[in-house]
């Protein structure tokens, strides 16, 4: 009885490791640009765009674009970007750089505007 007992906590131990590990929160960096040398922004920094994965072996991947002065991309300005937008191992096309903003167009077809005053001044 006890040794069926210890097995049934074993199993039910190993079960919750496996779902926990399962869902841990992965997160990678898809895409990265930075802004062009010809282009310059009022608040004098360089710029850095990035598309991050977030997701887990077993859940669904969100991602993120993220602009801003972080070279880290930990900190800037974020939009949710719909998954179906996307083509897996190539995301975006191309990043095109201007004084108005960055412009980022997906392998799926769509585009998707920053415009530069959201990413500014450490936003």
């Amino acid at each position: 009885m006890v040794k069926n007992v210890a097995l049934l906590l074993a199993g039910l131990l190993a079960g919750v490791a496996i779902m926990v590990a399962g869902h841990w929160p992965q997160t990678e960096v898809v895409y990265r640009s930075e802004q062009p040398p010809s282009v310059t922004y009022d608040d004098g920094s360089t710029h850095h765009l990035g598309l991050i994965r977030r997701g887990s072996v077993f859940g669904d991947a969100t991602h993120l674009l993220v602009v801003g002065r972080d070279p880290g991309l930990g900190y800037g300005h974020w939009v949710n970007v719909h998954t179906p937008f996307l083509a897996p191992g190539k995301e975006v096309e191309e990043t095109e750089w201007t004084a108005e903003g960055v412009r980022v167009r997906f392998a799926g077809g769509h585009e998707l505007f920053v415009p530069a005053r959201h990413f500014q001044n450490g936003r």
